[in-house]
């Protein structure tokens, strides 16, 4: 036959608790409110870094993972760049699409409008590397070497009002229009905004500016899962064409590798200022439970006087201070995670709620109800029945 337990069951304690914050009116709502405000930083500024870095991430992957821009860089003892009709022999077998680029600044004009545009020089390898395609006419091809043809971006049509078989007036030349490209959007890796500029043959080039000179090239690599050893290539092969050169190779993947250090560090950032915040909200919680002590010195001295363990005191304020914690946290979770809508809603990004927010929000606010709720309830279960007794 078990012994019957002691004191009271689960049930009585959590009907005591919840008599008892109801008595405290305003100032159970005041604490919860700011364990709910604690919460609702954690889980906000979590799910806001994580949906950011996401978003972040989806740009850049869009740069494609097999690109590789190798920037082309004047050695110190006075090297030039590679004259712009330079051109190169066949690629290593693990680059493919070797297109070199030029660039430089030309008036633009056609009719009334006017306007200073970027203008690069490729060869016909620039469509195969940057994917472009075209929305009306077509792309330039090799017989395009020694012609005045050009493709337009889709934002340089738009603003020229200029469409295939049109002339464009660019520096002292007239440009014939062969294409229009399809809108692409802005790639961090490309030194250059495809939709806002002019594309032409590289020798086309010299006819606005005879000093313009290869900076970049861009380039593929024939195998994705061997990126680095692409890039040893590249590099290897680039330098040998041109020696005159300091060559560096750039990789999106290493800016996706940065991209994620930087998105681990601006997390755990946001949540050191969520737990400041949940700090803040735990003092509370620990300033309404001493008032609540104190309040109550008499009755703990009539409950302990008819046989009240120090124990049962304990777990009486103990677990007022974690049905506060566990109200705040339900609460400040929602909270979290909809300021976190509103605010990826108004930057135009996608929520990505962060998979640890939530669990860690609400974890963080229990453990903060039992830390600062602790020191109250033993200084209650401390109590002497006669001095309690003995307060007015």
């Amino acid at each position: 036959m078990q012994p019957e337990r002691y004191g009271p069951g689960l049930r009585m304690r959590l009907g005591e608790s919840l008599a008892s914050l109801r008595q405290l009116g305003r100032r159970a709502w005041l604490a919860l409110l700011g364990i709910a405000m604690g919460c609702a930083a954690v889980v906000a500024l979590l799910d806001v870094g994580h949906s950011a870095a996401q978003h972040a991430r989806q740009v850049f992957q869009g740069m494609g993972s097999e690109l590789m821009v190798a920037n082309l860089i004047p050695v110190a003892d006075g090297g030039a760049h590679a004259p712009v009709a330079t051109g190169f022999a066949a690629a290593p077998g693990a680059v493919r699409g070797l297109a070199p680029l030029a660039m430089t600044v030309a008036d633009a004009r056609r009719g009334a409008a006017s306007q200073s545009l970027m203008v690069a020089g490729s060869t016909p390898a620039l469509a195969e590397v940057l994917g472009l395609q075209v929305q009306h006419g077509r792309l330039l091809a090799a017989r395009d070497a020694g012609s005045t043809h050009v493709l337009l971006g889709a934002g340089v049509a738009s603003q020229l009002q200029a469409g295939v078989g049109d002339r464009v007036q660019l520096g002292r030349y007239l440009f014939e229009v062969v294409g229009v490209l399809a809108p692409r959007g802005y790639n961090p890796m490309v030194p250059l905004a495809v939709d806002d500029a002019v594309l032409m043959p590289l020798a086309g080039l010299r006819r606005l500016s005879a000093s313009s000179q290869i900076s970049v090239v861009l380039a593929l690599a024939a195998d994705d899962t061997r990126m680095a050893e692409a890039a040893a290539v590249l590099q290897l092969f680039l330098q040998v064409q041109m020696p005159a050169m300091q060559v560096e190779v750039l990789l999106a993947q290493q800016l996706l590798d940065g991209m994620a250090r930087q998105s681990r560090l601006f997390t755990g950032l946001l949540a050191g200022l969520g737990g400041i915040a949940l700090l803040v909200g735990g003092v509370g919680v620990m300033n309404v439970m001493l008032m609540n002590v104190s309040e109550r010195r008499r009755e703990i001295g009539v409950r302990m006087a008819l046989g009240a363990r120090p124990a049962d005191i304990a777990w009486l304020f103990l677990l007022e201070a974690l049905l506060l914690a566990g109200a705040g946290a339900l609460l400040g979770a929602l909270l979290g995670v909809l300021a976190a809508w509103g605010f990826t809603a108004a930057s135009g990004w996608q929520l990505q709620l962060d998979p640890l927010s939530i669990p860690l929000g609400v974890c963080s606010a229990l453990a903060s109800g039992v830390f600062f709720g602790l020191q109250p309830a033993l200084a209650a279960a401390r109590l002497q029945p006669v001095v309690a007794l003995r307060d007015d």
